[in-house]
């Protein structure tokens, strides 16, 4: 009976998971019923509320009379720096700027009525804010053709093509997403030609991974390799797009041996791997691939993402067993510590990880699709609606880049692996409190002593820079730490020549005091333009002499090239 009653429950919540888009609706339910019982026992915050309604009326009515009179244009309320529906000039002609404002006014004073309720778990409060927020967004006057002077615009100078436009585009889009092929204009930057094309060769293979060893681009290059762990959230290519904007391809050519780890795609026969297959499988058996083709005693590593934090944990594993191997740790928009993972917390509570875990029981993995869908909520007026009308309203395809091609081409996870990440990680935080195991034993970053460079992103939604600067706090080591501006991807490629970058840079010493962020930001200098020579130079510091490149694989000692870069795993879908 508890087997049947085990498979009978988890068959259950797959099925809500499936319906819902993987967001559990008990967790909405508590959260609603948290906020609207603790509202109506405060009778205070109720008259501060009725008297900011009115309040905002009032404002309102008085802009009305003022852009009636035509004396006095001055809005009652800007939108929000990054809010960029209303920035057309149509917006400012009457009726439509008093839509724009009374829409604003009303978002302002929701944002008032689901915050700072006394009473309020921080956690529901913050699922009230965002669920209300996308329900705003929902309705934004911007999404509809009777209340968007622009979009009333397009269709008179295009006599209503635009739309015809539109429902064409979305027919496309709706037959590839039946048939599960990419988005349109994808096909223009093919994997192996267009990206992912730096020369190079797979000189491993094992059930997780292949690693890529990039052809040198110099005479010379400096005698520790770097090794680079993607996020197998993401293709590892992103690290490798196009050649103007390739990071790997742009250290080639600073003078180092690059290899790359591209992950397996899994699907069900892969559901029990999980975080440890992923260490020892991954980079633990790339330090030993590298250091046999190359013979060095030391390896710069750098990870990105989830693959960072996985570096973090093995670097804390070889640590602890004494093993020296590493001679730096970089970590690109890497989580250690895990108690403010940004807006995606909201997605993270005990309610969220069992719904998530039957889904991916039932299936053996989580598809991209699922986690996408996550993602976009967080940057819901970026990524869904103004794609929506520009697309389907406006009948205007946003211009394919590498980037949004790349995007696209997404990845799944093992059942075993999200789901032991998700809980140990996110939701307990094992790894900072230093209850975390690798080899069977716990590990500790506080065993962290090798120089780390870190980057973390200023508008980062995925893995807020404050977070990450919180390996400060953690371990003693060497911290040069620099803060870009861009958000998780756009961040970290970032190539020199990029117009309209910039980045902050401060270095915490060996064992010297942690500054807190905003401390850290008051500190750190301000420099224009890319963050990676800074990486370079750093990296430059702590290495050694330039010396010949190291052969392509290593017949002799049993890895042999087994093939062109970018590989097989890139390719898989």
């Amino acid at each position: 009976m508890d087997g049947l009653a085990t498979t009978l429950d988890r068959s259950s919540f797959a099925a809500i998971a499936q319906l819902t888009s993987g967001q559990s609706p008990a967790t909405l339910a508590q959260s609603f019923s948290d906020w609207w019982t603790h509202i109506l026992c405060s009778p205070g915050r109720q008259l501060q509320l009725a008297a900011k309604g009115g309040r905002k009326l009032m404002r309102l009515a008085d802009y009305a009379m003022r852009s009636a009179s035509g004396s006095d244009h001055e809005p009652a309320i800007d939108p929000l720096p990054q809010d960029r529906r209303f920035a057309d000039a149509a917006w400012k002609r009457h009726p439509f700027d008093l839509i724009e404002q009374a829409f604003l006014l009303q978002q302002q004073w929701w944002h008032a009525a689901t915050t700072g309720v006394s009473g309020v778990t921080g956690h529901h409060e913050a699922i009230v804010e965002f669920a209300t927020r996308q329900m705003l967004d929902m309705v934004s006057p911007t999404n509809f053709i009777p209340t968007n002077p622009v979009l009333q615009q397009r269709i008179l100078e295009t006599g209503g093509q635009c739309l015809v436009e539109g429902a064409r585009f979305f027919c496309d889009d709706l037959e590839r997403l039946v048939r599960g092929e990419p988005a349109a204009g994808t096909e223009a930057y093919r994997v192996g030609e267009k990206v992912a094309a730096t020369a190079g060769k797979v000189v491993f293979r094992n059930r997780v991974m292949e690693l890529i060893q990039y052809a040198p681009a110099t005479e010379t290059v400096r005698p520790e390799p770097i090794l680079i762990v993607p996020a197998w959230i993401m293709k590892y290519y992103i690290l490798d797009l196009s050649p103007e904007n390739s990071l790997i391809r742009w250290l080639v050519g600073q003078g180092y041996t690059v290899f790359c780890i591209s992950w397996h795609n899994p699907d069900s026969a892969d559901r029990d791997l999980d975080m440890e297959d992923y260490r020892l499988l991954g980079p633990m058996a790339a330090v030993d691939v590298i250091q046999a083709i190359t013979g060095t005693e030391k390896i710069h590593a750098a990870g990105y993402c989830i693959g960072g934090t996985l570096l973090a944990i093995t670097a804390a594993a070889m640590a602890r067993d004494e093993d020296k191997r590493l001679a730096s740790v970089t970590l690109f928009a890497a989580l250690t510590e895990f108690s403010e993972p940004g807006e995606l917390g909201l997605f993270i509570d005990e309610a969220e990880i069992n719904l998530i875990d039957a889904m991916m029981w039932a299936r053996g993995f989580l598809d991209s699709s699922q986690m996408g869908g996550a993602f976009q909520m967080l940057r819901s007026n970026d990524l869904v609606w103004s794609r929506i009308l520009s697309t389907y309203l406006m009948g205007e395809r946003e211009p394919m880049t590498d980037l949004i091609a790349w995007n696209a081409d997404g990845t799944r996870m093992p059942y075993a692996m999200h789901a032991q990440y998700l809980r140990r990680l996110f939701l307990d935080n094992d790894l900072a409190e230093g209850r975390y195991e690798a080899g069977g034993h716990p590990v500790s970053l506080s065993g962290l002593r090798m120089p780390i460079f870190m980057v973390g992103t200023e508008t980062d939604h995925v893995a807020p820079w404050r977070s990450t600067h919180k390996l400060h706090m953690l371990t003693g080591a060497e911290i040069r730490f620099v803060l870009t501006s861009g958000g998780h991807n756009a961040g970290i490629v970032s190539e020199p020549g990029h117009p309209h970058r910039h980045f902050r840079v401060a270095t915490r010493m060996q064992d010297g005091p942690a500054p807190g962020p905003d401390t850290w930001l008051e500190r750190a200098e301000l420099r224009e333009g890319s963050w990676w020579p800074e990486w370079s130079s750093w990296l430059g510091s702590h290495s050694g002499k330039a010396a010949a490149p190291p052969s392509m694989g290593a017949p002799e000692r049993n890895y042999p090239p087994l093939g062109d870069a970018p590989g097989r795993y890139v390719l898989e879908r």
